[in-house]
C-alpha cells in the first residue's frame, strides 16, 4: 500500500469548518502544538490541521473529504500512548476525540454500560463504582486517557492478572471506517456467534481500521474487600521465580506486580514519597512484588494471604508487609503508577512493552540485563509480573548519539527475539504504532503480515487512516 498523500489545502479547511465549526478547526502551529506528540520518547510530529468533531456523522463527513482527497486523517485520544500511535507521522489531520466525553448509560439491570469514547478511564471506573460496578482494567495513565485510546490498543493494567484486559469488557461498538461509512460492530449481548467477530478486530487496531465513537462495556459487581502485600527479595530472578509459583499453587491474586530496585530509586526520587522497604533492609532489597487479592470476605482473603506467604517465603523473601489502612495501600499503589513518569524525568529513554508466558519471567530479566551489558545500555524493569508483561525502559543517560541510536535498536532487536524464542511476543499492551513496527518481523511471518495487511485494505482502500503504524516499512 503505497504512502503517498496530498495536503490539506485552504478549501478543504473551508468545509472542515462548516461541519465542525471554526472554533473545532485548528491550524495555527500555536494550537497543534499540544497534537504534535504524546508519551512515546521525545518525538514531534505536527499535523497541518486539527479537528474536534462532536458525532459520529461530523467524523463521518471528515473522512469522506480525507479519503477523497487522499488526506492521512489520524485520530487521537489522551495522547497518552507510548508507541506514537497518535503521531500525525505523514502530517494531514488528526481528528480529536476530546468531545466524545460523555457516559451516555449506565445499565444496572444487564450489568452494561454505554459511553463514549473520550470518557477518562477513571471517571467511568467512578462513576460505575457508585454503583456497585466494576471496570476492572486500569492503565498507569487511568487518570488521564481515554477509553477510546484502551480499546485501541487493549490497555491492561495491574489488575489484568484476574480480570483481564480491555477487549474482555467491550460487547460492541459504533466505528466509522475510513470511507466515512457508520456501523456497529457487534451486539449487545454476553454470547454472540453471529458472523465475524468484527469487535475484537476493532479492539488492538490502533486506530487504523475504524474510529469508535460509541463503546458498550460488560460490568461486574465490585469486590467489597481487599489486601495489598509488599515483599522484599534480595535477588530479583528469585522474586520473577515466586510468580508463576503462587498461580502452581492454585491462587489468582487481583495484582502482581513487580519493580526492581532501580525504579524504586528513580519512583522515590522522582515523588519525594518514603522508600517502602524497610530502612534497615532497604540496601539488601533488589526487587520488590506488589501481591493483592480481593473478594468480598476478609477472613477468606486473609487465609488466602497467609497461603500466598508461604510460596512466597520459599523463594527466599524478606519480610513480608501488609498496608494496614486505605491510605497506605493506595500510597502504595500512587507508586507503582509513577514508575514511568520517574524513569522518564531521569532521562530520554525509550520503553519496551514485552510479554512472555510468566513462568519464563526469570529468564526474560536476565536476558535483557545481559543484552544491555553486551550493548553497553542501562535498563529499569518492572512491569504486570501476573501476567508475564515486563516493561524495560532503557535510558539513555550519558550514551553518545551514536550509541543511542545505533547500539540501543540491534539490543531491543534481540530483546524482542528472546521474547518470541520464549514463547511471548514483542507488545503486551502497548501496541505497535510507530516505534515498534519495524520489529514486527520477528512475531509474524510473511503470511501473516501480509493477511494483516489485506485486513487493513479493505476497510482503508486509500489507506488514510493513521497512516505509517504497525506494518514495517
Amino acid at each position: 500500500m503505497g504512502l503517498s498523500f496530498n495536503k490539506v489545502s485552504a478549501s478543504v479547511i473551508s468545509e472542515l469548518q462548516k461541519i465542525c465549526g471554526n472554533d473545532n478547526v485548528i491550524v495555527h502551529k500555536e494550537g497543534i502544538e499540544n497534537y504534535s506528540h504524546d508519551e512515546t520518547e521525545d518525538l514531534t510530529y505536527f499535523p497541518e490541521a486539527v479537528v474536534k468533531p462532536k458525532s459520529a456523522e461530523e467524523i463521518s463527513a471528515v473522512l469522506k473529504i480525507c479519503n477523497r482527497e487522499k488526506i492521512p486523517a489520524t485520530p487521537r485520544g489522551a495522547g497518552t500512548g507510548l508507541s506514537g500511535g497518535a503521531l500525525a507521522v505523514h502530517g494531514g489531520i488528526i481528528i480529536s476525540m476530546e468531545r466524545f466525553n460523555k457516559i451516555i448509560e449506565i445499565d444496572e439491570r444487564n450489568l452494561q454500560a454505554t459511553v463514549q469514547p473520550g470518557v477518562i478511564t477513571q471517571v467511568f471506573q467512578e462513576a460505575v463504582m457508585e454503583k456497585g460496578l466494576f471496570y476492572p482494567p486500569d492503565p498507569a495513565s487511568k487518570g488521564s486517557c481515554f477509553l477510546g485510546g484502551n480499546l485501541a490498543e487493549c490497555a491492561g493494567g495491574p489488575k489484568a492478572v484476574k480480570y483481564g484486559v480491555t477487549k474482555d469488557y467491550v460487547l460492541n461498538t459504533e466505528v466509522v471506517l475510513p470511507t466515512g461509512e457508520i456501523m456497529m460492530t457487534g451486539a449487545n449481548v454476553l454470547k454472540n456467534s453471529t458472523g465475524y467477530n468484527l469487535t475484537q478486530l476493532i479492539i488492538g487496531s490502533e486506530g487504523t481500521l475504524g474510529i469508535i465513537t460509541k463503546i458498550i462495556f460488560r460490568l461486574i459487581p465490585y469486590p467489597k474487600e481487599n489486601l495489598l502485600m509488599l515483599v522484599p527479595f534480595k535477588e530479583a530472578a528469585k522474586a520473577c521465580e515466586a510468580v508463576s509459583a503462587i498461580f502452581r499453587a492454585g491462587h489468582t491474586p487481583s495484582g502482581l506486580e513487580f519493580m526492581e530496585k532501580d525504579c524504586i530509586d528513580f519512583i522515590v526520587k522522582y515523588t519525594g514519597m518514603p522508600n517502602p522497604v524497610s530502612s534497615s533492609t532497604a540496601s539488601e532489597v533488589n526487587a520488590v512484588l506488589y501481591v493483592e487479592v480481593d473478594g468480598n470476605d476478609k477472613e477468606v482473603l486473609m487465609k488466602e494471604c497467609e497461603k500466598i506467604s508461604e510460596v512466597l517465603y520459599r523463594y527466599d523473601c524478606g519480610e513480608i508487609l501488609f498496608a494496614e489502612t486505605t491510605q497506605q495501600k493506595n500510597d502504595l499503589w500512587k507508586m507503582r503508577r509513577s514508575a514511568g513518569e520517574a524513569v522518564k524525568s531521569n532521562s530520554v529513554y525509550k520503553e519496551e512493552d514485552t510479554v512472555v508466558p510468566r513462568a519464563e519471567l526469570p529468564k526474560l530479566l536476565k536476558g535483557v540485563k545481559e543484552i544491555g551489558e553486551k550493548h553497553g545500555f542501562r535498563s529499569i524493569c518492572y512491569g504486570h509480573a501476573g501476567d508475564g508483561n515486563l516493561h524495560v525502559n532503557i535510558i539513555k543517560e550519558n550514551m553518545s548519539d551514536d550509541d543511542w541510536n545505533n547500539k540501543v535498536p540491534q539490543g531491543i532487536r534481540e530483546i524482542f527475539k528472546l521474547c518470541v524464542s520464549l514463547g511471548g511476543t514483542i507488545s503486551g499492551e502497548h501496541g505497535i504504532g510507530w516505534v515498534q513496527k519495524n520489529y514486527m518481523g520477528i512475531a509474524f511471518n510473511t503470511a501473516q503480515l501480509r493477511v494483516m495487511k489485506e485486513i487493513k485494505k479493505v476497510f482503508d482502500p486509500n489507506g488514510i487512516l493513521n497512516p505509517g503504524k504497525i506494518f514495517p516499512d
